[in-house]
C-alpha cells in the first residue's frame, strides 16, 4: 500500500464547472471569480473578498493596502512557510522573527512583547497547520500597541476560535487554495476584511494598477455600446496577481465540499490520536482538539526523526516537515532574532499523511506502522 502526504479531493463535479468556464470562452479574471469571492465572503462572514493567485500575493498585498512607510518593522512567527515572512519583505519592511509557544506552535505572546518596539507596525499571527493562534489576545495587544493584525490562514478554511472564523478576527485575513490545502483552486488565494474601504483597491492592484479589468470593460460594451469602451487608467503601481475563472471555477465546488472534507480530516485525526495514543517515543505536535472543525494537516514530535522517516519510506507511507525555523535558511539568516524554542523543538517534528480522500484502509495501515515504529524504540 503507497500512502500519499496530501492530496486533493477532486471528482466530476469540478470538471463539470470547468467545461461551463470552457463554454463561456471566458478562462480570465470574470464572472466565475467575481461569484467565487461572494460565495467564499458569505461563507466566512466578512464584507469583502478579493480573489488572487496565491496566498503569497494575499499576504503581499495585504502589508501593502497600509501603506506602512518604509524601514518599518512586521513581528512574524519563525515557524511558517517563508511566504510570511517575505510579504514584510516585499513591501520593504523588516520582518522581526518571534518564538512560538511550545505545545501550540503558534505565535508566542510572551515573545511577541519582548519584542514589539516603536518601529513596529503590523503583527501576522499564523494558524499553525489550523490550530488556532490565541487571536482574541493577539487582538487585544495588537490594539494596545495600534498595531494591524493580518492572519495568515493558509492552514485552515472554515476553522473557527471560541465561535468566530478565523480570518475574520484581525484587520485582514489571507487564505490558500493552493492543491495541497483543505480546499483548492489548483493554485489560488482569498484576501478578506470587514473594512471595504481597505481591500477594495487591492482589487486594483492585483490587476497591473488598472481601473478597470477586462471584464468590467466587456460588460460596460455590452451594456453602452460605447466607442470608449477599451479605455482604462493605470492609478498605481500593481501586480499580475488576479484569480482566473479556471481557478474559480474549481473553487465554488470545493467550497461546496469544504465541510465533508473538513470532517473527513477531523475523522482521521480522531482515529490517529486514538490509535498511537500508548506509544512512548513519539506524540501528536499539536494539542488536537476533536471538535474543532478544520486542521490542515497532523504532525507527530519523533525523538529519532530521521529513522522514522526512513522507517515509513520503507512501507511508502510519505512523511514531511513542517517547518524549519526561517532563520536557519540562508536567506533569512541575516533576520536571526534569538527563538530557541521553535530551534529546539523542530527537530522532532514530522507530518504524516492527511486528506479527504484517504481510506480508512489507510488511515489503519498509518498507525500500524506507527505504532510498528514506536515498538522498535
Amino acid at each position: 500500500m503507497k500512502v500519499r502526504l496530501f492530496k486533493p479531493s477532486l471528482g466530476d463535479e469540478e470538471i463539470q464547472s470547468i467545461k461551463d468556464a470552457f463554454d463561456m470562452a471566458w478562462l480570465g479574471l470574470g464572472p466565475k471569480t467575481r461569484e467565487f469571492e461572494k460565495q467564499w465572503t458569505n461563507y466566512i462572514g466578512c464584507k469583502e473578498s478579493v480573489g488572487v493567485n496565491s496566498c503569497t500575493a494575499a499576504l503581499h498585498l495585504a502589508v501593502s493596502a497600509f501603506r506602512f512607510p518604509k524601514g518599518k518593522k512586521v513581528l512574524v512567527p519563525v515557524l511558517t512557510f517563508a511566504s510570511t515572512a517575505m510579504a514584510p519583505i516585499y513591501n520593504g519592511l523588516e520582518p522581526v522573527f518571534v518564538d512560538v509557544d511550545e505545545d501550540t506552535l503558534t505565535i508566542s505572546l510572551e515573545d511577541l512583547e519582548r519584542k514589539c518596539d516603536k518601529d513596529c507596525v503590523a503583527v501576522m499571527p499564523v494558524h499553525y497547520g489550523g490550530y488556532p493562534a490565541k487571536i482574541d489576545e493577539i487582538m487585544n495587544f495588537a490594539k494596545s500597541k495600534n498595531l494591524k493584525v493580518i492572519e495568515d490562514c493558509a492552514h485552515t478554511a472554515g476553522g473557527e476560535y471560541k465561535g468566530k472564523i478565523l480570518g475574520t478576527w484581525g484587520d485582514i485575513g489571507c487564505y490558500s487554495f493552493e492543491e495541497k490545502k483543505c480546499m483548492t483552486t489548483g493554485d489560488g488565494g482569498m484576501i478578506c476584511s470587514n473594512d471595504r474601504e481597505l481591500i477594495s483597491p487591492l482589487k486594483s492592484s492585483r490587476w497591473v494598477g488598472m481601473n478597470k479589468d477586462t471584464w468590467q470593460r466587456e460588460k460596460e460594451n455590452s451594456i453602452s455600446k460605447s466607442n470608449s469602451h477599451w479605455y482604462y487608467e493605470i492609478l498605481e503601481l500593481g501586480y499580475k496577481y488576479n484569480m482566473n475563472d479556471l481557478m474559480a471555477s474549481i473553487g465554488l465546488v470545493q467550497l461546496k465540499k469544504l465541510p465533508e472534507m473538513n470532517k473527513r480530516r477531523m475523522e482521521i485525526i480522531a482515529k490517529y490520536l486514538d490509535g498511537i495514543k500508548d506509544c512512548s517515543s513519539l506524540k501528536p505536535a499539536l494539542p488536537y482538539d476533536k471538535n474543532q472543525k478544520c486542521y490542515w494537516m497532523f504532525m507527530l514530535r519523533v525523538k529519532n526523526r530521521d529513522k522514522f522517516i526512513s522507517f515509513m519510506q520503507q512501507k511508502d507511507i510519505a512523511t514531511g516537515v513542517h517547518y524549519m525555523p526561517l532563520t536557519l535558511h540562508p536567506y533569512f539568516a541575516k533576520y536571526e532574532n534569538n527563538t530557541p524554542k521553535a530551534i529546539s523543538i523542530w527537530k522532532e517534528f514530522v507530518t504524516i499523511p492527511l486528506h479527504a480522500d484517504m481510506t480508512n484502509e489507510e488511515v489503519d495501515y498509518v498507525i500500524e506502522n506507527v505504532k510498528a515504529f514506536d515498538l522498535l524504540e
